[in-house]
């Protein structure tokens, strides 16, 4: 029987920032700037990973790639996407403070976990930077984890990368992948846990693969609503993800089924 002794969650979309609109908000802006559009979609494809990877990510798009090469005659270098990676981190500071509220459920189900004995650890997408704004202000609000990796402390190998997995485990003294869960909003934290080897779980409502703000999925209709939730559910499981959960509410119930295979 395994016996689940860790929790790491995933920062915005997972834990605060109900439908991940911090970064996406910025990196539509960065580009609207540098004179390519583009969409929410696109902006949202690669969400999860180091934001300098996104950014380089999006700029491998053919369809933003081909409107870059329209405005300024040359495809993207690595120069680009410095420059607007610096852009994306001085907009992306001012706001983040902003964007630090836990999702409905995610207080309550850290504390039944650590009432059970569960350690609690965490990884983003966001540097170490950016986490210094988002930590104290989400603390204050009511959601500290037991411990924080970003991809600052593992040499920028974030997601899909393992790694910061693997360091949550160091720190919080964890020994065995099969009694851990990692629980994310992106495709990127369902590869980070599969490639670590723990168990994958999607969180649905208020994820940034949903892509809807509280108050945008609150006014949809309950059909409107079950149909955001099964496109998005089929997102993390043709993933791989192990399981996928519609609120952090559900969580202890799959751990709950963990333990007795």
């Amino acid at each position: 029987m395994t016996k689940i002794q860790a929790v790491i969650f995933d920062w915005a979309g997972t834990a605060v920032d109900f439908g991940c609109f911090a970064p996406v908000n910025v990196f539509l802006r960065i580009f609207e700037e540098a004179g390519v559009e583009v969409t929410l979609e696109e902006a949202r494809q690669p969400m999860g990973m180091l934001k300098i990877d996104h950014i380089r990510s999006m700029l491998q798009m053919p369809r933003i790639q081909q409107k870059w090469q329209k405005v300024y005659g040359r495809s993207s270098t690595e120069k680009d996407v410095a420059a607007l990676y610096e852009k994306f981190e001085k907009q992306l500071m001012v706001s983040l403070a902003m964007y630090t509220n836990p999702i409905p459920y995610v207080l309550d189900t850290v504390q039944t976990l650590r009432s059970e004995g569960l350690k609690i650890g965490s990884t983003t997408g966001y540097t170490r930077e950016m986490m210094d704004i988002v930590v104290p202000h989400a603390k204050e609000k009511g959601y500290f984890p037991d411990f924080l990796v970003t991809p600052s402390e593992v040499r920028n190998y974030g997601r899909p990368y393992p790694y910061m997995i693997f360091e949550n485990m160091r720190k919080l003294e964890l020994q065995d992948v099969r009694k851990v869960v990692k629980v994310g909003d992106t495709l990127s934290d369902i590869n980070e846990a599969l490639n670590a080897g723990v168990w994958a779980v999607g969180v649905i409502i208020g994820s940034s693969e949903m892509g809807l703000s509280e108050a945008e999925f609150a006014g949809l209709s309950d059909m409107e609503k079950q149909h955001a939730i099964e496109k998005t559910r089929q997102k993390f499981e043709r993933a791989g993800a192990h399981y996928t959960i519609e609120t952090m509410a559900q969580l202890r119930n799959v751990i709950h089924q963990i333990n007795i295979m």
